[in-house]
């Protein structure tokens, strides 16, 4: 599998490449085989199998917006390629988002969703359920995102703000958004080896690592 990190230098404010980290070393702790590239603004855009969209500030936001709708992504994803994109990653995918002043600005369009200006500024742990399990972060934004028809968000809020105090992110067919940093795949394991799965394309054998214990502290701290 080829990972790449789109824009690290204007997506990357919060750590997020850390994602592919913790994608790729799981995966080779299983004898998968994966490639990881970051691309730069100067880089060719590659085809990968994943991309990588993390967060960023309004005027990066929107440049990185310009540069991939040049760059033919929205074909890149309807041919197949998966997407996990974080917080303004998340706000891009959509057909709308909001920066400075409300102003609005189109977005790629991937997935049916709009962000408005929100108050107060959502800052803090985060936590949602995701079906059975609990995903952790921590979050940093003034968005408040509304799902169109037919898009699922990824989980039930039970602590922070997420998409609206209720809902966080959106998932759709090897597309994971989420408003959670941490890095996100970094701190619950358990998604990183669903995304990881999907995206190969058969189950994994089951992993322990200090991540996993990590998680398990994570979530006692936060949800009980």
């Amino acid at each position: 599998m080829r990972i790449a990190v789109v824009f690290p230098e204007l997506l990357g404010t919060y750590g997020d490449g850390g994602n592919a980290l913790a994608l790729s070393w799981r995966a080779r702790a299983r004898g998968l085989p994966v490639t990881v590239e970051e691309v730069s603004l100067d880089s060719p855009f590659p085809d990968a199998d994943l991309y990588l969209l993390g967060g960023g500030e309004d005027g990066p936001q929107r440049l990185a917006t310009d540069r991939l709708a040049a760059a033919s992504f929205r074909e890149r994803v309807a041919n197949g390629a998966g997407v996990v994109a974080v917080c303004a990653g998340f706000q891009i995918i959509g057909t709308q988002f909001s920066v400075e002043g409300d102003e609005s600005y189109p977005g790629l369009g991937l997935i049916p969703a709009v962000t408005v200006r929100g108050t107060p500024r959502a800052v803090g742990d985060i936590a949602l359920r995701v079906g059975s399990k609990f995903l952790v972060g921590f979050e940093n934004h003034g968005g408040r995102t509304s799902l169109g028809e037919g898009l699922e968000p990824l989980g039930q809020v039970v602590k922070g703000v997420g998409n609206d105090g209720r809902v966080d992110g959106a998932r759709a067919p090897r597309v994971w958004a989420t408003y959670a940093h941490g890095p996100v795949l970094a701190q619950n394991p358990w998604w990183c080896d669903e995304i990881l799965a999907e995206m190969y394309g058969h189950s994994l054998e089951p992993l322990a690592s200090v991540a996993d214990r990590l998680y398990d502290a994570r979530v006692a701290a936060l949800v009980s």
